[in-house]
């Protein structure tokens, strides 16, 4: 498989991975009905858009430079984590009485779903910033990756409207990032 192949194939689940966003931002936000199906898209959303982070970084590797690498490793943790939060939160949590979650989330678990945020905020800004630097990407695309997903991983802290707008944004900024990806183009000569 060629590099341009998995840029595209990166592209393309960069663009179902922030679809599938989009759809669990309308069921968190009363859009769509709340089922098991809604619930069940939000885990790959991140999955998907883990192998999509990873064709971003690689496709500017050459101009991000070091703040490149940490950024995007830190980034990749983060988004990691979320998706195990995503994958407990709709695999897990439904099926643990009431007491049970409460008590899981007023522990421990709560302090390891603060590392995660902190670790995704710190990952997305600090790739955002070399990105914007390196402008080997559409710089407005990484600006709504960063005004999105930095208020989005403060969920929990900021408002529901707030967290629902940035998960939008930051999805808005993964499908144009994604588009550009799957349409790259073999730079090699016939």
């Amino acid at each position: 498989m060629t590099t341009t192949s998995l840029y595209r194939l990166a592209g393309w689940a960069g663009l179902i991975g922030g679809v599938l966003l989009l759809v669990a931002v309308a069921r968190r936000g009363g859009l769509i009905p709340e089922n098991a199906l809604t619930h069940a898209m939000a885990p790959p959303a991140s999955a998907l858009t883990l192998f999509t982070l990873t064709a971003i970084y690689l496709y500017q590797r050459d101009r991000v430079g070091r703040l490149g690498l940490v950024g995007y490793s830190v980034n990749l943790l983060g988004l990691a984590g979320l998706f195990a939060i995503e994958f407990a939160t709709h695999a897990i949590f439904p099926y643990l009485s009431p007491e049970t979650r409460d008590e899981l989330l007023d522990g421990p678990t709560r302090v390891w779903f603060l590392a995660v945020a902190v670790t995704f905020l710190v990952g997305v800004l600090t790739l955002g910033v070399a990105s914007l630097r390196a402008r080997a990407l559409p710089a407005p695309a990484f600006v709504l990756y960063i005004a999105g997903f930095a208020p989005a991983s403060l969920r929990g802290i900021v408002p529901e409207a707030v967290y629902l707008g940035g998960l939008t944004v930051g999805a808005l900024g993964v499908l144009w990032l994604s588009a550009v990806l799957a349409r790259v183009v073999d730079r090699r000569p016939a």
